[in-house]
């Protein structure tokens, strides 16, 4: 069985991050979607709703699984026994970015890293933008998937 984990914070979910998971099924048997906590980093959304936003967005796909993990990605894939990390591309900085650190990783352990390139209509999202405008009060929903919702 070939499982990946997609990390992040989803703080909070998007376009782009639901694009990479519905893709990721195609390719893995299981899709670990694992919320990364850093009690150093301020969130917007908390680590339950960040998590119910995934849940919610994924109800009907049982190949997509939400779990939250502290230290090191690679440290966790190896407590769970994944094998794989999936990130997406949105542009050459991440690219540049994500390539140190997929070298770090198989340096700490045999884990590979799996990239997938974000779709070019979501290619311009981040969760920082997604913030940004929902504390500006404009319409973030073109930019989360429906189960993203300020309340």
């Amino acid at each position: 069985m070939k499982r990946a984990i997609f990390p992040g914070s989803f703080d909070p979910l998007t376009l782009g991050h639901y694009d990479i998971i519905k893709r990721g099924v195609t390719l893995f048997d299981e899709i670990i979607v694992a919320i990364g906590v850093n009690a150093d980093k301020k969130y917007m959304f908390s680590l339950n709703e960040r998590m119910k936003f995934i849940e919610d967005a994924f109800a009907d796909e049982p190949k997509v699984k939400v779990v939250s993990y502290k230290g090191l990605t690679v440290d966790f894939c190896q407590e769970i026994g994944v094998e794989f990390i999936l990130r997406g591309l949105r542009n050459p900085a991440d690219f540049e970015f994500e390539k140190a650190i997929a070298h770090t990783n198989r340096d700490l352990a045999p884990i590979e890293t799996v990239f997938l390139l974000t779709a070019a209509k979501t290619s311009y999202i981040a969760s920082s933008i997604v913030r940004d405008v929902i504390r500006n009060n404009g319409d973030y929903t073109k930019l989360v998937p429906k189960s993203v919702r300020v309340k």
